[in-house]
């Protein structure tokens, strides 16, 4: 049978233990417990935010990367860009990218609530110039916005 001495003892060297561990400068067993709780919550909090950082990056793999389509309608463009997850900050991105073009959004309907869907029907701002925009093109340059939302979720 191990003996009360024992017990205690061990149990002395597991609060030692905890107390070095969560760098405790606590003395009695209720304070080095405490203090191990309080360390166990920053650690949830640190775990938390990173994979929030990682989050971003992370979750757009090939199978649930946006999909985009373009259609070109006489003289507009129908752009439709969905995924399955909330992109906050996307729809900026997009809209910088289609103004960057030479683009203007003539109608535009988005949902952002649990997916994000974007359907635009867009023309070029100075239909008469001689560059020629077709829908590769307009594709193209929303994928670098989506290259350019992806690159700064990561780094925030």
């Amino acid at each position: 049978m191990v003996s009360r001495e024992q017990k205690r003892a061990a149990k002395q060297k597991k609060l030692q233990l905890l107390r070095s561990i969560t760098n405790s400068l606590a003395h009695d067993n209720a304070s080095i417990i405490l203090d191990a709780s309080n360390y166990i919550k920053d650690l949830k909090q640190r775990v938390e935010k990173l994979n929030q950082d990682v989050a971003p990056a992370a979750s757009f793999t090939s199978q649930n990367f946006p999909t985009i389509r373009v259609e070109e309608q006489e003289n507009d463009f129908l752009i439709k860009v969905f995924t399955a997850r909330n992109c906050q900050g996307l729809l900026v991105f997009i809209l910088e990218a289609f103004e960057e073009l030479g683009l203007e959004v003539l109608q535009a309907r988005v949902s952002t609530s649990d997916s994000f869907l974007l359907e635009a029907i867009a023309t070029r701002e100075n239909k008469e110039a001689d560059d020629h925009i077709d829908d590769q093109v307009v594709k193209q340059v929303v994928l670098q916005g989506i290259q350019k939302w992806i690159e700064v979720s990561e780094q925030e």
